[in-house]
């Protein structure tokens, strides 16, 4: 696990309480010293501050998703910076967290992910639509045998869809469904439609698979 803050305080506390939780926690202390300790040894996940001087937790998150396209990243935000957090989920973060946050809530966060993005051998077989394909149990979408370059959070909503084709969602049903959310941002839902689009439409700007149903929510609708 690795945590880049420039807040040796909330460094230090979230260090502790993923050390309490059993995990191996390494610290950066800004976006350049983050992306050398990915370089020098990938982490299972990163919790990324989004304010940092030099290089910012946006940037890092971008140079990250161009290497590490499957690695998780939650991103700390300001309390109250909607905009920030939208930004933050358009260039790849998995998952958010505002500041001032529960250090417990952070380490709920960071499971979920994690146990998302993990491999399960048991998954039943693979998802497939025309030209695109997904991969259950290896956690691997193609489309024309191209693996798709997909977080954790975008593989997860892709498989959701694909396997309930048909049905109009809501993006408080996406939220439940796929985030495990009870409650929160929905414009997540939205940013992650978004980027998901670009990934397996032909024209993202007048999607085939994933509609807009408006005022309610999306639909998937195979090829």
């Amino acid at each position: 696990m690795l945590v880049v803050d420039d807040d040796p305080t909330v460094s230090d506390v979230v260090r502790r309480y993923l050390e309490q939780d059993g995990c191996e926690v390494r610290l950066a202390a800004d976006g350049a010293a983050g992306l050398a300790a990915v370089a020098e040894r990938v982490p299972d996940l990163v919790v990324l501050d989004l304010m940092m001087p030099g290089v910012d937790g946006l940037e890092v998150c971008r140079r990250l998703r161009g290497r590490f396209p499957d690695l998780p990243v939650i991103m700390l935000t300001a309390l109250g910076e909607e905009a920030d957090r939208v930004l933050g989920l358009e260039v790849g973060a998995d998952d958010y967290v505002t500041k001032p946050f529960s250090p417990r809530e952070l380490v709920l966060r960071i499971r979920s992910v994690l146990r998302r993005s993990s491999v399960h051998p048991s998954a039943p077989g693979t998802l497939t639509d025309a030209e695109l394909s997904v991969d259950l149990a290896r956690r691997i979408a193609e489309r024309d045998g191209t693996p798709l370059p997909l977080t954790v959070r975008e593989f997860d909503l892709l498989a959701f869809l694909l396997g309930n084709p048909g049905r109009v969602w809501s993006r408080a049903d996406l939220l439940d469904k796929v985030w495990g959310w009870q409650f929160g941002d929905q414009s997540t839902v939205t940013v992650h439609v978004r980027r998901l689009r670009e990934k397996i439409e032909p024209d993202p700007a007048a999607p085939a698979r994933i509609r807009t149903v408006w005022g309610v929510g999306y639909r998937y609708d195979p090829r």
